[in-house]
């Protein structure tokens, strides 16, 4: 079998393939049309960050069997056309944590103490110490936002410096935190007055671009120095600039910025501004355990092995009874983190008919979709128990003899809230039956709209009158009602995405009980 590298990876990962016998070709720099020229040939596929595998590029690779990414994140390749595709997607998302943990500790030790700026001045033939008064990290209150495995490593160095350390993470269980020894706290706003220091270590998603913009700059506490290791445009540049123009904050380490590659920022005036160009992960260390789990990961998937770290769930190996249910249960656990606004404490799942011949194939496929949202998917059957308790999310999984009538049937509840869905027919499209117990039959597109309202006429019309008025066009509806309720619930698929304001404003003209707008 052939193998195809497109970023460089250590030269042992690359011995490792060539000890198994596979061909491996080193290709680095290819542009795209060079990609999609050569990837019909190969096997396997062995990128980093530098190479993007498009849904063109998974295409046009025919005899693609798995894509390995030698990194953390797998942002730059299609997930889901590799999945349409069959062809599992793996990473190595431990490989550069303790490199990245300890990056935000240089980074934060290098503000604290004035350190670049100070070298500086010794390099220009000044002997300046009365310039650079820092700060001492003992007994000082560390907010770490985000403890996911990074935030956790950082809170234990930290812990070592003698901080006192917050937190701040709604996806956080409350055991978490207690084992690293982190306060937790329920708000940013109750955070942010108290921190001397500040760490963000969250995905780069909608909610958290601009996570600290002016408004949070405002709350802090004076002379707080802030560290970002996570993803640029999480805090928001310019408002850093203007708070550290103004004497607010001391001083910044900040590793990701929201332009990159390009190093313009406005941070880049402050000799208190501590630059790095995206170094987290720039480990001797780091990079050979990334390039050799890789190169592993990947012979297992071309062995038929187990790969600890695949992504996403593919049919190759699977009845097709199962395997259709894969994305019913990822859209479902997606709607059900939208309709409860965030990550459920309690996940069922309940499975009845064919379907249910894989429960852990379904139960991992569900916590996928309910933290997708959050831009933490990254749940295989493997891992699908430790993801949960990382999440503190209680999962119950089950087989039902009740189908209700269809063939196969899978139902979650979240914190109270349900869902149901079936895969009926050839052409393998999830219908939603059941809504918050509301019967009704839908497939769901990208954007809908799901109101619960009092049952009285010429309710459709204002919303359809409104939608109409903002340009949103509405392809598909279903409607639900209960016998035991007086509410009925409408799902609406439409065209495009409505604004916060315009799902407010049919709330209002229909006196909703309830009102969400959902993107799958």
């Amino acid at each position: 079998m052939k193998i195809l590298v497109t970023d460089k990876i250590v030269d042992e990962g690359i011995a490792i393939l060539r000890g198994k016998g596979y061909e491996v070709d080193t290709r680095y720099g290819m542009t795209p049309d060079e990609l999609l020229a050569a990837v019909p040939a190969y096997d396997a596929l062995i990128v980093r960050s530098a190479t993007c595998v498009t849904a063109e590029v998974i295409e046009a690779a025919k005899n693609c069997k798995i894509i390995g990414r030698a990194g953390v994140t797998c942002d730059n390749i299609d997930v889901d056309a590799a999945t349409a595709a069959g062809i599992p997607v793996c990473n190595v998302p431990t490989s550069n944590i303790v490199s990245a943990a300890e990056h935000t500790m240089a980074l934060m030790l290098a503000a604290a103490r004035e350190i670049p700026a100070a070298s500086n001045s010794l390099h220009e033939g000044r002997w300046s110490r009365d310039e650079f008064m820092g700060h001492e990290l003992f007994e000082k209150t560390l907010a770490i936002f985000g403890l996911g495995r990074i935030g956790g490593l950082v809170a234990e160095r930290a812990r070592a410096f003698g901080m006192r350390v917050i937190g701040y993470d709604p996806y956080c269980s409350v055991s978490r935190a207690s084992q690293l020894g982190v306060a937790l706290y329920d708000s940013m706003d109750e955070v942010l007055p108290v921190a001397d220091f500040i760490t963000v270590h969250v995905p780069r998603t909608e909610e958290t671009h601009h996570m600290f913009s002016a408004e949070e700059f405002s709350k802090m506490k004076d002379g707080v120095v802030l560290v970002n290791t996570a993803r640029g445009g999480i805090i928001d540049e310019a408002a850093m600039a203007d708070f550290m123009a103004a004497g607010r904050v001391f001083a910044c380490g900040v590793d990701m910025l929201e332009a990159e590659p390009a190093p313009e920022t406005p941070l880049s005036e402050f000799d208190r501004a501590v630059l790095t160009p995206h170094l987290g992960a720039n480990t001797e260390e780091a990079q050979a355990r990334a390039g050799v789990n890789i190169a592993r990961y990947v012979a297992n998937g071309l062995e038929g092995l187990v790969v600890p770290t695949v992504i996403n769930m593919v049919s190759s190996d699977l009845a097709d009874a199962v395997a259709n249910y894969i994305p019913a249960c990822q859209m479902c656990g997606s709607v059900l983190a939208q309709l409860s606004g965030g990550i459920p404490k309690n996940l069922s799942i309940m499975a009845a008919g064919p379907c249910a011949n894989d429960l852990q194939v379904l139960s991992a496929s569900a916590l996928g979709g309910v933290l997708s949202r959050q831009g933490q998917a990254s749940v295989s059957s493997e891992n699908v128990d430790a993801s949960a308790r990382r999440h503190g999310v209680k999962m119950d999984v089950s087989v039902s003899a009740d189908s209700r009538g269809y063939d196969s049937i899978v139902s979650m509840e979240a914190d109270g809230l349900e869902i149901s869905a079936t895969v009926p027919g050839s052409l393998h499209e999830t219908h939603i039956v059941s809504i918050l117990r509301y019967r009704l039959d839908v497939v769901p597109a990208d954007y809908a709209l799901v109101f619960l309202y009092p049952d009285e006429p010429g309710q459709i019309g204002r919303i359809g009158t409104i939608l109409g008025e903002e340009g949103i066009n509405i392809s598909t509806m279903a409607i639900g009602k209960r016998t035991d309720c007086k509410e009925v619930l409408v799902f609406l698929n439409v065209e495009s995405e409505a604004s916060k304001d315009v799902v407010d404003r049919v709330a209002a003209a229909i006196d909703a009980n309830r009102a969400w707008s959902i993107r799958l």
